[in-house]
């Protein structure tokens, strides 16, 4: 009875820690992906707003949902949902660093 619960323990072990692993994956994809998406939206932003590296991420990752939200109803994918995200970011970075100041 003991080594069947040792290795029914050792399963759940594996299947949690493999899911741990793939939710920090996922997150730190999601950052790579929110950083370049509010990066390029900031240079759609005409004035010149200081906007750190974690809001950057913050808003391309708001930006990316927003967008893929908005293809999604549309649609549409591919480089129109890419081109959604980045004027979605824009647009959050123009809202909120407007309402900053």
């Amino acid at each position: 009875m003991t080594p069947l619960i040792l290795v029914l323990a050792i399963i759940v072990l594996l299947i949690v820690g493999v899911a741990v692993v793939g939710l920090a994956l996922k997150l730190l994809w999601w950052a790579l992906v929110g950083l370049v998406i509010g990066w390029l939206a900031k240079f759609l932003v005409p004035a010149y707003r200081p906007v750190g590296w974690l809001a950057t991420i913050l808003y391309g990752i708001g930006g990316a949902l927003l967008g893929g939200v908005v293809a999604d109803a549309i649609g549409v994918g591919g480089l129109v949902q890419f081109l959604l995200a980045i004027a979605a970011a824009a647009v959050l970075i123009v809202v909120v660093g407007g309402a900053r100041r």
